[in-house]
């Protein structure tokens, strides 16, 4: 019995709906006291207050690095694609001096973005605009006025152009040449930079740095090399918010502690396989969906950093489809034999960080499978989520898992609850 998998478009409009409702979730904390969580300071203390608050433009002209075929200059030395420019606007907010969060994190800022994003010169990318979260926070004081600090950026971008391609698949664009690296309109943004701040007045900062930025959509529409820019950023910011200024800081020690986390997460994703001429791969039509199951002990070692074992369990519907394909089907519609299941579920450990952050944590992982049956799921892989925390101890994740370091996976859109966790 062979089957086809059929295009889900309701399932990717649902994912996209859950990785918009963290973005809008998170962007808006709430001030009042977490009852739920565990005391270590006296009652009177709230968890999180809002301290300043700032608004900034920020611009950012970058290099788009020619990782991948769709980027590289043609026979004549020629890039569609070489060069970018994103003016940006931002707000954010730190949390109050009198507060436990902003007692463990005093120079912790947080907010939400929009960019626009100018390609040159044919832009035959696109002009895409993204929406974003961010954070950032210290790394070294340079001065009275001076600064170092580091920030991430994560989010979603749209407008993208996306590759087109003729009835037998071969790809158009300019001179016969693949005409974008991005499989679809929406895509993923990650962004991490090195800014240095000089205080100009005690409102107004002159900011300046450096960055990197990816972007693709993690698998679930092929081809999807993604772009990847390096750029600089400069900036300026407006602190129009100094509610609590004159408080006095609280001093709070941290206790150390042993969470548990429980995350549930699934995804969709598109497969490619090898042609029947073993000229090269070409893409699966349809989508196949995947979920999965982590469960990770996690010992706090201080208030930035936890670290333990995850036990991660995934089933994949397309993992191993390429041994069971039906033979004489042709390259552009090609049929399987539905995998068994042992050939589609998998088992392994990984070694987990993470960067505890108030609202945010960044976990980062890389393991084996130990329970696996075949190439597909017999692998070594990394992952890279982040979680944000909107009741409490429970969650929202959004990650993504990479086979070999450098060959995508799969997305981990998911929803989780870290037992014993306190900030």
């Amino acid at each position: 019995m062979s089957f086809e998998r059929k295009n889900r478009a309701s399932l990717e409009w649902k994912c996209r709906a859950f990785l918009l409702a963290v973005l809008v979730t998170v962007a808006f904390p709430l001030r009042a006291d977490d009852s739920g969580d565990k005391k270590t300071v006296v009652d009177s203390i709230k968890r999180a207050t809002i301290g300043s608050q700032s608004i900034g433009v920020d611009f950012a002209p970058s290099w788009i690095i020619p990782t991948n075929s769709y980027l590289r200059a043609n026979e004549n030395g020629h890039r569609d694609n070489s060069a970018a420019f994103s003016p940006r606007l931002r707000y954010s907010f730190t949390f109050g001096r009198d507060s436990r969060l902003g007692a463990l994190y005093p120079t912790a800022y947080q907010g939400v973005g929009l960019a626009y994003t100018a390609v040159f010169p044919n832009a035959t990318l696109g002009h895409p605009v993204s929406f974003y979260v961010f954070q950032g926070a210290r790394i070294a004081s340079l001065g009275r006025r001076l600064s170092l600090d580091y920030e991430w950026n994560f989010g979603v971008s749209a407008g993208w152009r996306k590759y087109k391609s003729d009835v037998d698949g071969a790809y158009v664009g300019p001179d016969e040449r693949p005409n974008s690296p991005m499989g679809s309109k929406v895509n993923a943004m990650i962004n991490l930079g090195v800014v240095v701040n000089y205080k100009l007045t005690d409102r107004l900062t002159l900011r300046g740095g450096i960055e990197g930025t990816h972007y693709s959509n993690g698998n679930t529409q092929l081809p999807n090399p993604g772009a990847n820019l390096f750029g600089a950023i400069v900036g300026l910011s407006y602190k129009f918010d100094e509610r609590q200024a004159e408080a006095a800081p609280v001093r709070l020690s941290f206790e150390h502690y042993l969470g548990y986390d429980l995350t549930a997460y699934g995804a969709w994703r598109q497969r490619s396989i090898m042609s029947s001429d073993q000229a090269g791969e070409i893409p699966v039509r349809g989508h196949f969906g995947v979920c999965g199951l982590n469960f990770a002990p996690m010992y706090a070692f201080n208030r930035y950093l936890r670290a333990g074992v995850s036990a991660d369990f995934q089933y994949d519907e397309s993992a191993n489809i390429e041994r069971h394909r039906v033979e004489s089907t042709p390259d552009d519609h090609p049929m399987f034999y539905r995998p068994s299941f042992r050939e589609r579920f998998s088992a392994g450990l990984s070694l987990r960080a993470e960067l505890t952050m108030p609202i945010f944590s960044i976990n980062v992982g890389i393991g084996r499978n130990v329970i696996s049956k075949g190439a597909d799921t017999s692998i070594f892989y990394q992952t890279l989520a982040l979680k944000a925390y909107v009741v409490g101890n429970a969650y929202l994740q959004i990650g993504y898992q990479l086979r070999d370091f450098h060959l995508p996976n799969n997305l981990m859109l998911g929803v989780g609850y870290s037992f014993g966790r306190h900030l």
